[in-house]
């Protein structure tokens, strides 16, 4: 069992902000997070993770918090892992001491992708973009459920379907081979985000 099948990656752009948001959907079961704010800088970046945690209560468990792409910061901040993009440092030459201390994420969007990400020690990766979504129109067209289903059939590690999920789409990934899912606008932009987590919940079994 992989610790969590509900990743949700932030969006400071969205409605309404992860800051105000994050308690609720930590009391809802939120486990995993990625703080993805690609346009910050790393003080900036270290800021912006640092207030969006401190909104939990004293007490309030706090979810598996990946930074994106900066496993240095990560490491300095006391985060769980990183998650590598395209671009990023590739997860090999990253090292020892930051690949013996994080858990590590890395967005794929085809099979020879995940077999490299596997390949170099990867905890899991996000596979995608499934369905049309304009966070993710600069990679192409969506690679849908049958690539899915070819990635999962031969890879070893936790997959992560990305792109264009909600709630009623869960089923579909899962019945390709996905173990879980991620989201953005599906949360940050739902009128009630705690109800939108609710029916990724009920739609996964857990988060």
């Amino acid at each position: 069992m992989f610790l969590f099948r509900f990743y949700l990656i932030s969006a400071a752009a969205g409605a309404p902000a992860p800051a105000g948001v994050l308690s609720t959907l930590v009391d809802g079961g939120l486990r995993a997070l990625q703080v993805r704010e690609k346009a910050l800088s790393p003080a900036a970046l270290a800021q912006f993770s640092t207030e969006l945690l401190s909104h939990l209560r004293p007490g309030q468990e706090r979810p598996w918090v990946f930074l994106n792409d900066r496993a240095d910061l990560a490491l300095s901040l006391g985060l769980d892992g990183v998650h590598l993009r395209n671009d990023s440092l590739p997860l090999e030459r990253h090292a020892v001491a930051l690949r013996r201390s994080l858990l590590y994420g890395v967005s794929t969007h085809s099979l020879a992708g995940v077999r490299a990400a596997e390949a170099a020690g990867a905890d899991f990766v996000t596979f995608g973009p499934i369905y049309d979504t304009p966070s993710k129109a600069p990679y192409g067209e969506p690679v849908g459920l049958r690539a899915l289903e070819r990635v999962a059939r031969v890879a070893r590690l936790p997959i992560f379907a990305l792109g264009g999920i909600t709630p009623e789409r869960v089923p579909a990934c899962l019945n390709a081979g996905a173990w879980g899912v991620s989201a953005i606008a599906a949360i940050w932009k739902a009128p009630r985000p705690a109800e939108a987590l609710a029916a990724f919940r009920d739609a996964l079994g857990t988060l």
